[in-house]
């Protein structure tokens, strides 16, 4: 009897080593400190030196449009295949990575002078992408259609079975290429904890597709799983544009709403009483007071008394008639 051997997942590296060292330059003149860059990633996301030249050959300062917009163009392409095998819908990929850059651009000053923009923006992505509250909107209900390649439809299928700390985990540190460390504090988690997430999400896919036992393996399907789908983000422009409008929708409704708060309670002060007044009861009948009554007629006695008291008021007695003195 012949026994095949199970292919098990590769444990993921020490967390002392590093795996794809990289800089990127400044974004703006704000921002000195240079940060840790992924390489050519299984997302589709290029090296951070190869976009070096266009940056490296301007000596005035970037804008903060220019910034954002350079930052976007960099990162936005990759970042909706990175969402697409987090949540296997193109649309609400395409809103995540938006919706990232939307808040990129409110706080803008802060993202700028973070060691790693581009970190923070992928953060804010995935966030958003992994929101459980997107099971509540009737547009994601229905699920949308699966990739036309066989192999590419059953390794989504693996990715989405995943939890999604997992599944995360998985995607930042063989699909984007991050070391073990920055993977756990993307992920808010422990360096162990991080690796097991990673060797227990490996093992769920070598199980499933035993071909991706090897992290090899594994980094170039991904790759080919975020490249086969056409994938657009929408312009830097409008996203900038759409933000400053969310904002000033915002900052009018706030407005709007204090405003009423102010005329209601102004309003309230005016017309409330300022001292109690005790409410008028209503009227009522009152129980048990006898209806008045006339005098009856008189009795043969009522009427010979009468008549005796008639008579008798001047011969009377003396108490009815005194006589002087």
């Amino acid at each position: 009897m012949v026994t095949t051997k199970q292919p098990s997942a590769g444990p993921p590296p020490p967390p002392g080593k590093r795996r794809r060292p990289g800089r990127t330059g400044p974004l703006t003149s704000a921002q000195k400190t240079p940060g840790r860059a992924g390489s050519a990633t299984a997302t589709g996301e290029p090296d951070q030196q190869a976009a070096a030249p266009a940056a490296a050959g301007r000596t005035e300062p970037l804008t903060p449009a220019q910034a954002f917009d350079a930052l976007y163009a960099f990162c936005a392409p990759a970042l909706v295949r990175q969402t697409y095998l987090l949540t296997g819908r193109r649309e609400l990929a395409r809103e995540a990575v938006e919706r990232a850059f939307q808040l990129a651009w409110q706080r803008w000053p802060e993202v700028a002078r973070d060691r790693d923009p581009a970190g923070w923006v992928r953060a804010v992505a995935y966030d958003c992408a992994l929101s459980p509250w997107h099971r509540f909107r009737p547009r994601y209900r229905s699920p949308e259609p699966p990739p036309t390649d066989p192999a590419d439809r059953e390794l989504l299928h693996v990715l989405l079975t995943l939890p999604p700390s997992y599944r995360r985990t998985l995607v930042l540190y063989d699909g984007v290429g991050l070391d073990l460390p920055e993977t756990a504090a993307e992920t808010e988690a422990s360096t162990p904890a991080a690796a097991n997430r990673l060797t227990q999400a490996r093992a769920v896919v070598a199980a499933r597709v035993p071909e991706l036992a090897d992290p090899a393996e594994l980094h170039r399907r991904l790759l080919e799983l975020a490249s086969a789908e056409r994938l657009s983000a929408a312009r830097p422009p409008a996203v900038r544009t759409g933000c400053e409008r969310r904002n000033v929708f915002w900052t009018r409704a706030a407005i709007a709403f204090t405003v009423t708060i102010i005329g209601a309670t102004t309003l309230t002060l005016r017309t409330a009483p300022t001292r109690y007044e005790a409410p008028v009861a209503p009227a009522q009948a009152v129980q048990g007071v006898p209806p008045p009554a006339g005098l009856g007629p008189l009795s043969r006695a009522d009427q010979a008394l009468r008549v005796k008291l008639r008579d008798a008021e001047v011969s009377g007695p003396e108490r009815l008639a005194p006589e002087p003195e």
